[in-house]
């Protein structure tokens, strides 16, 4: 019913010049029904109507900003042989994809087709395991269950944002990311950490780029990989003159629609080099 609905609005929309039409918007209920229906049906469809008759912003993602400092061994494996391959995301909010119109609109799961993408011919599943609210201590106690019980190859960890939101103390982290990494470690996994998110709440706190640069010195410490997402995002901001608007949710602390996907093919690409780079060419990041 709701689709014959659809295409009835959408038929009259498109012929209201005819005489047939001009006599039914006559009817006051008409006049005031068609409208704010149409807009409804429009934005629950069709989450990137607000883009119409403008052009969608570029994604832009530089490689060298996000290239990964080491190669990702395990999932290179994998890929030699036809064994499924298991990614795992775990996080916060802007993992379960607060923001997003829709769970497929994630970051998780738009990096699973974009995975999908580069590695065509294998069977390959990212399980999103964010949890709103959730600090790193939060998550660790999950870690049992949505991260080793899953035997992932590649596990991505997002972090540091809540802790950064409630004024913890950052340095208190260090051994709570240790102890992940040693889970991590214990099943062969990969692992990538990913950093907090550049938008106007977080970088309102006096801690964000300390937290930022912690998560740096830990990666490079602990010798495993780090996307760079505050310095893409920031980026986008102060190079690229895209608007908070163009990029971060009504709440000005998660990520929307475009954002999540832009991030996620930037992940994709740099996760597809690092799984099919050499291993001499592997080169650690210095630091900045």
């Amino acid at each position: 019913m709701l689709l014959k609905l659809f295409r009835l609005i959408v038929q009259c929309e498109s012929h209201r010049r005819g005489p047939g039409v001009r006599r039914l918007l006559r009817h006051a209920l008409f006049r005031r029904a068609v409208r704010p229906l149409t807009a409804a049906l429009i934005a629950g469809l069709f989450p990137f109507a607000a883009w119409a008759g403008t052009a969608v912003p570029r994604c832009n993602n530089p490689f060298d900003l996000l290239r990964l400092a080491s190669p990702l061994k395990r999932l290179q494996h994998r890929l030699t042989t036809t064994d499924p391959i298991t990614v795992v995301a775990i996080g916060s909010s802007s993992t379960a994809g607060a923001g997003a119109s829709s769970p497929a609109k994630s970051y998780p799961s738009q990096l699973e087709a974009a995975l999908k993408a580069h590695f065509r011919g294998h069977t390959l599943t990212v399980l999103n395991r964010g949890v709103n609210g959730e600090e790193i201590g939060d998550m660790l106690k999950r870690f049992g269950t949505d991260v080793v019980a899953l035997k992932p190859d590649l596990v991505l960890w997002q972090l540091g944002t809540n802790s950064v939101m409630r004024d913890q103390q950052i340095g208190a982290h260090g051994s709570l990311i240790r102890d992940g990494l040693r889970q991590i470690r214990a099943i062969g996994a990969d692992v990538v950490l990913i950093d907090p998110q550049y938008v106007p709440r977080v970088i309102a706190k006096p801690d964000a780029e300390r937290m930022v640069e912690f998560l740096a010195l830990t990666a490079k410490q602990e010798n495993i990989d780090l996307f760079r997402r505050y310095e893409l995002m920031k980026r986008w901001y102060q190079v690229d003159h895209l608007s908070f608007d163009t990029f971060v949710s009504p709440d000005g602390l998660h990520l929307n629609d475009w954002s999540y996907a832009c991030m996620a093919k930037g992940l994709a690409d740099v996760i597809a080099e690092a799984a099919q780079r050499p291993v001499q060419a592997a080169t650690v990041r210095s630091s900045r």
